[in-house]
């Protein structure tokens, strides 16, 4: 199964955090949001269709994200499990650890953001649109 949705960039994007990466319905960043990489979503988890929302909280789901800008894509590996809830009404949060929260799409995430490729990274601080494809 494959999902897409819409994400901005913003001028405080930092993409620093070593642990994490974050996108979000707010459209509003401080520097402090060091994870967040995606602003202005257009989707929740909530809005997840039900096949998905199923898959992801599923123990050892693999799941595929591409995070793709005008002159980057990159692609992060990561599982799903069964304490997911899927419920945050405006963040999405994907871990290198295996940490879970109502905030939390996938664990066991191969990336955080100071992982993603410069060129991402770039576009994203330009404002850039980013189309999150999530494959299950």
């Amino acid at each position: 199964m494959e999902y897409s949705f819409k994400a901005y960039g913003h001028e405080n994007v930092l993409s620093k955090h070593k642990s994490t990466f974050e996108i979000t319905t707010d459209e509003h960043l401080t520097l402090r949001g060091d994870c967040i990489i995606g602003t202005s979503s257009d989707t929740t988890l909530n809005d997840f269709p039900e096949e998905l929302r199923e898959k992801i909280m599923t123990d050892d789901t693999k799941i595929e994200i591409i995070l793709k800008t005008p002159n980057a894509t990159d692609t992060i590996i990561g599982y799903g499990s069964s304490d997911l809830t899927l419920t945050h009404p405006s963040d999405m949060v994907c871990r290198k650890s295996d940490f879970t929260c109502n905030r939390t799409l996938m664990i066991k995430s191969d990336k955080a953001a100071c992982d993603f490729k410069s060129e991402l990274i770039d576009d994203l601080k330009n404002k850039c649109e980013m189309i999150v494809t999530i494959k299950v």
